[in-house]
């Protein structure tokens, strides 16, 4: 009977090596397809240590395949000899099962890094509310997810083959004593060590489990190397931390740790409400009040094509020209208010950030916003507020959202361009959409004062909109852009919905200054995109810079305003666009609140949630990275573990949850 226990440790123990060997061989793929030095040479410590550390690190999951087939074949069919007959097939299936799962988590990794520039991260969540058609319409047309299906077959054939050999190979007799004490004792041992084998594998080749591999003890040799910190882990490793991160911490904290957290960035005290404390008064107008402000939401409208070192591409050449003009203003230098679209629209709506908290999604936030908001601050100067957007309102509870936000109208992209318009799943082309939107508001003269808010859709993968058909040629566009990438259709797409959707932007603000020559613009995207055909030796590099991956595009326009009132002014964000709203067109002693001072005040630095930047760096909350903040065709120098503004950004954060745990606080 113990002869068949000890055949079977043996089977458990040949199997139990399949899935760290699949995860370096996914480790491997990962680093050839993304990372730009794909060899070893010159470095051959640091992937040694990666796929070293990472085959340990990985046995705190892939442990488990070894006890699970000890306990629920090797052991039952140690008594059960039938069971045992078919105990191998049972371990085929419960391996090719555990495979199918690792390679699920694989290829999603491999979709979400090439989106996200990033391995699994709390981005991740969002996905939950998202627009499930578009996703699909994303997997299957920009990520080839036909072909990743498919794939499973001859996955799932290797791993059965590999599988069913290591089980073919013989397995070593176990040793008979004549002694039945010494026989017994060995019984013993052998159990014995089955079971520590198993600790000692999920321990990482150690007892001490202190000594468990984990973040901090990763080789300093591989987490110097951002992309290698992130290939050194296993997709289901990274999913646990993801899944079993403390999100919202805010939302757990008391009344008194919230204030001491919220406390350097409070002005003043406040009784009731921490928005109370940021109360301003305006200083005056700085420019002619104007009958029609709009704010231009473009998604995907990311700073670094309009950096020079993009410029050979021409892709961005409407806004440049716009950007130009006597009365017009850029910052070169924008954080979003989130790293995709949803948290940075509910935060440049309602004035504080979104935190990934969702708000949009909370039905507290649908009955009252929080004093910041933007809309009804503008009502109180007497505009109408408009949202416009050319997805359907539906997504991210928008329907529900958006009027309790403060606007007066809002409308959605297929219910004013018709069902049959030419849409992505996202929404309507932009053109069709803002011609729709445009004919609309000149069509409507009844307010004294109109803000339209304007959310387009067109920039986003998975890039099937014919813009060959909507003017973009290549040779034309982008005539001295290397001739490998004007042959590459994937990227040539990505790059000509960047073309197409500038020239739709600044085609309508070209019309509604047509209609209103004294129209207030205030153009920025959602967030920034990491389309950069960096292939292609535009550049003398691979990676992009942390500017390129973090900011957003910022301009605005009106004929009287003087770019002179911020001459001084390089860095700014989402959230400064409403104080220098105010700051710019409400009378003297109007009071308004805001969490950030507008741009007519000194700012030496930026902090969201997830990123920060001074006048000379910029860093990532997510990453903890820095990097100099400069235009820079080589990739410039990275600092490691940095945090700066620590207390800050917690603060930010827990004024969104405070917000969340006291719905009275919403007006």
């Amino acid at each position: 009977m113990f002869s068949l226990f000890w055949s079977g440790i043996q089977q458990d123990v040949k199997l139990a090596l399949v899935a760290p060997v699949l995860c370096a061989v996914f480790r491997l793929a990962f680093i050839l397809v993304y990372r730009p030095k794909k060899t070893p040479f010159g470095e051959w410590k640091k992937w040694y240590h990666c796929f070293r550390y990472g085959f340990w690190w990985g046995m705190d999951f892939h442990a488990y395949v070894y006890l699970f087939s000890l306990v629920l074949v090797t052991l039952p069919g140690t008594f059960i000899p039938a069971y045992y007959a078919v105990g191998d097939t049972v371990r085929l299936v419960g391996i090719c099962c555990y495979a199918a799962v690792l390679y699920t988590a694989f290829m999603g990794r491999m979709v979400f890094y090439r989106h996200f520039h990033d391995v699994y991260n709390h981005l991740l969540f969002l996905g939950r509310h998202a627009d499930q058609d578009n996703l699909r319409d994303i997997f299957f047309n920009q990520d080839h997810g036909t072909w990743i299906l498919w794939s499973y077959i001859p996955f799932l054939a290797a791993c059965i083959g590999a599988a069913s050999w290591l089980l073919g190979l013989p397995t070593v007799s176990f040793p008979v004593p004549e002694s039945a004490a010494l026989r017994y004792a060995l019984h013993a041992a052998v159990g014995i060590a089955a079971i520590a084998l198993f600790y000692w594998a999920r321990y990482g080749g150690t007892f001490r489990h202190r000594k468990k591999p984990e973040w901090d003890e990763v080789p300093a040799v591989v987490k110097a190397d951002i992309f290698m910190g992130k290939a050194v882990r296993d997709d289901l490793l990274v999913l646990e931390h993801l899944f079993h991160q403390k999100r919202d911490a805010s939302l757990s904290h008391s009344d008194a740790e919230a204030i001491s957290i919220m406390e350097p960035i409070l002005p003043r005290a406040f009784s009731k409400s921490p928005l109370d404390a940021f109360c301003h008064v305006a200083a005056g107008a700085r420019i002619r009040p104007p009958r029609h402000i709009f704010l231009l939401f473009l998604e995907s409208h990311s700073q670094s094509l309009l950096d020079p070192l993009y410029g050979s591409l021409r892709l961005m050449e409407a806004s440049k020209k716009w950007r130009r003009e006597a009365n017009a203003v850029s910052f070169a230098n924008f954080l979003p208010g989130g790293m995709v679209s949803q948290p940075s629209i509910v935060s440049l709506m309602t004035g504080v950030f979104d935190c990934d908290m969702e708000l949009n999604e909370n039905p507290s936030f649908w009955q009252g916003a929080p004093q910041t908001a933007l809309a009804p601050q503008l009502q109180r100067l007497g505009y109408r507020t408009s949202f416009w957007y050319g997805g359907n309102l539906t997504w991210s509870s928008l329907d529900h959202f958006v009027p309790a936000m403060g606007f007066d109208r809002a409308f959605g992209g297929p219910d004013i361009c018709g069902k049959h318009a030419p849409r992505t799943w996202l929404g309507v082309y932009d053109h069709i959409f803002l011609e729709e939107v445009a004919r609309r508001i000149e069509a409507d003269t009844g307010a004294a004062g109109e803000f339209h808010f304007v959310y387009t859709t067109s920039n986003h993968g998975p890039y099937r909109i014919p813009f060959e058909q909507y003017g973009f040629d290549a040779e034309t566009v982008m005539p001295d852009a290397p001739a490998a990438l004007k042959r590459d259709a994937a990227t040539r797409r990505s790059l000509a919905s960047a073309w197409y959707a500038d020239q739709s932007a600044v085609r309508f603000i070209e019309r509604m200054r047509e209609m209103d020559p004294d129209s207030l613009f205030i153009v920025t995207g959602d967030h920034a995109t990491d389309i950069l055909p960096l292939a292609y030796d535009i550049v003398p590099r691979r990676e992009m810079n942390l500017r390129e991956h973090l900011l957003t595009s910022f301009a605005m326009a009106h004929p009287s305003l003087d770019p002179a009132m911020l001459a001084e002014r390089t860095i700014g964000s989402h959230m400064h666009i409403a104080p220098t709203l105010f700051e710019m067109i409400a009378p003297s002693g109007f009071p308004y609140r805001a969490i950030v001072p507008s741009f007519f005040e000194p700012i030496d630095h930026v902090v969201t949630p997830y990123a920060w930047m001074t006048k000379d760096a910029i860093g990532s909350y997510v990453d903890e990275t820095e990097q100099p903040l400069a235009v820079s065709a080589r990739l410039l120098s990275v600092r490691q573990e940095v945090r700066r503004f620590d207390a800050e950004q917690k603060a930010l954060c827990e004024l969104s949850g405070w917000l969340v745990r006291h719905p009275e606080c919403l007006v």
